[in-house]
């Protein structure tokens, strides 16, 4: 029997998040629905320092405290893309390549998505001098000039974090003043670091290999200017901030969008349908804030409660009464900061102990043996490491083996797994064959969790996958070769490794490696890359960006 959902939530950002938590809290049989990482634009926020009640966070760490709220509720996450919708009927029916999913209640929390200019040569130079995320591409521009385009919060905060970085910020501004609060405005004009042009546009950017030159012009004088990069510097930086556009483009037809493609909703975040609410920026309003996006969440779960019980009364409905998790309005039994650094003690400072108690938990799951292999040089300090860092992973589950080789000790593994450069760890199947999976790198920060899914998906079920693109997969039928260069702070990354490497457990004909940038500085300069994560194909094309799993086999076979 196919399982009804009360409530299903199409999105994890901040609205997405709240309503779970309110959902769960009010013991509906919750289900948040997210195609990529959870947290939404959010987590590529440096700093937050707006959110009533936190005087300082990130964005992401805000985000991993709703998600673990959520959680403790019992509300259910999956990761998948929903590709069509059925609001006509009293059960609505959301569907995937992967599966069909059926609930009472929808809140569509889809947020927004970065906006782009359209100016010439913004998607040319996009990972080669065109970014739209500091937190993730800023440090690749250390030393050199930065510009940032656009006057709102996100641009104004945006251009004093990447001072941290540039020789000089500049920013382009197209109205006569910041459009963002007062006090973040009056922080970039006293910054000694940047500089503010307003009235004015980019007109276009120009280079060959890599951003050399943009133009400028002032939409009130008509007057152009050019930046041209030195000699010495080669290059710069133009990160784009110019606003959102609502992530909505699947609902039209469905539901009533405004002409902008905003959804229009009641103030219970009602939309037109019966059964279908939606909540944050998607919505039209006057502020777009993690504070307005959280209170829309909480008012559409309460008005999808009440419409799922009046829905199961009319229905004559009756369920067992659950227990309520064990929380209170004030109190979230999501483990502090201060908790996770309890006394508790690991024998490795490189996993803390509840971190081993996750992935031990995770790792339960494998029914197959694999084997790490690491090869060690006693002067390559990231070799020595990454291979204390591999240590702990046998401790954890009686399937993983390691194998770690000094460096000419055994040419004939070196050779198996294609050990060109250290730091690097390889996977064996069960069999003992080099299945193509390698991490060049130490995989903490994010990549935790595509070192972790290697594991799962060639030792453990792995992860579901609908027949067009395991067939897409297979049909792969010459050698590939994916070097996916990331950086340790981008959270977009682990899913591109992921889908990778995923690929290649799946065919032996691919290889696919994760490459820390950081670690590999000279792939920066060979392939002039400006941007992360960038998937290098062969040693020749590159993919830049954030990418599904079909998008990157889009890749593998042009």
């Amino acid at each position: 029997m196919e399982t009804i959902y009360d409530l299903i939530i199409i999105g994890s950002g901040s609205a997405g998040l709240s309503a779970g938590l309110y959902a769960g809290r009010a013991m509906l049989n919750t289900l948040i629905i997210e195609k990529k990482q959870i947290g939404g634009q959010i987590i590529n926020t440096a700093e937050v320092i707006n959110y009533p009640g936190v005087r300082k966070t990130s964005g992401s760490e805000l985000m991993e405290v709703m998600h673990a709220q959520a959680k403790d509720f019992g509300v259910s996450f999956v990761t998948d893309e929903i590709k069509k919708v059925d609001f006509s009927g009293e059960v609505k029916r959301l569907i995937s390549d992967k599966q069909e999913y059926l609930c009472r209640a929808v809140i569509i929390a889809t947020g927004a998505q970065p906006r782009k200019l359209g100016f010439p040569g913004e998607k040319e130079y996009t990972g080669r001098g065109i970014a739209y995320c500091a937190t993730c591409d800023g440090e690749f521009f250390t030393g050199l000039d930065i510009f940032v385009i656009g006057g709102g919060y996100a641009a104004a905060e945006e251009a004093i974090y990447l001072t941290r970085f540039g020789k000089h910020v500049t920013m382009i501004i197209r109205e006569p003043d910041f459009t963002c609060a007062k006090s973040i405005a009056d922080k970039v004009k006293a910054h000694p670091d940047i500089t503010i042009h307003y009235h004015t546009e980019i007109k276009k950017a120009s280079g060959d290999d890599l951003l050399r030159e943009a133009t400028f012009i002032n939409n009130q004088t008509g007057e152009e200017f050019t930046y041209t990069a030195s000699e010495e510097d080669q290059t710069f930086g133009i990160f784009v901030f110019a606003g959102y556009e609502p992530a909505t483009a699947l609902f039209k037809d469905h539901i009533d969008l405004d002409d902008y493609g905003y959804i229009p909703t009641d103030e219970n975040m009602r939309t037109n349908i019966q059964g279908v609410f939606a909540a944050g920026d998607l919505r039209p309003k006057a502020l777009r804030q993690i504070v307005t996006a959280v209170a829309d969440g909480a008012i559409a779960a309460t008005a999808a409660e009440q419409y799922v019980t009046q829905e199961k009364e009319r229905l004559g409905i009756k369920e067992e009464k659950k227990v309520p998790p064990k929380s209170s309005e004030t109190t979230s039994s999501a483990p502090s900061k201060a908790a996770a650094a309890s006394p508790q003690k690991s024998e490795n400072p490189l996993w803390p102990a509840e971190l081993m108690e996750q992935v031990r938990g995770i790792l339960n799951a494998l029914n197959q043996d694999v084997t790490l292999v690491t090869i060690v040089n006693p002067q390559n300090e990231h070799s020595l490491e990454l291979k204390n860092w591999l240590e702990v992973l046998p401790t954890l589950n009686s399937h993983i083996h390691l194998n770690s080789y000094e460096a000419g000790s055994n040419t004939a593994v070196e050779e198996q797994i294609g050990a060109d450069q250290l730091p690097v760890v390889a996977f064996l199947d069960q069999n003992g064959t080099y299945t193509g999976v390698k991490f060049y790198g130490i995989p903490g920060g994010h990549e935790m969790n595509s070192f972790i899914l290697a594991l799962y998906n060639l030792a453990g079920p792995g992860q579901a996958m609908d027949d067009k693109t395991l067939n897409r997969i297979k049909a792969i039928d010459k050698p590939v070769k994916l070097n996916v260069c990331i950086s340790l702070s981008c959270k977009f990354c682990p899913d591109v490794v992921a889908a990778c490497q995923r690929i290649a457990i799946l065919n032996p004909q691919v290889e696919a490696s994760m490459m820390d940038i950081a670690l590999f500085p000279h792939l920066k300069k060979e392939f002039k890359i400006m941007s992360v994560p960038a998937v290098i194909k062969n040693n020749d094309k590159l993919l830049f960006g954030s990418k599904t799993i079909d998008e990157i086999l889009d890749f593998i076979e042009e």
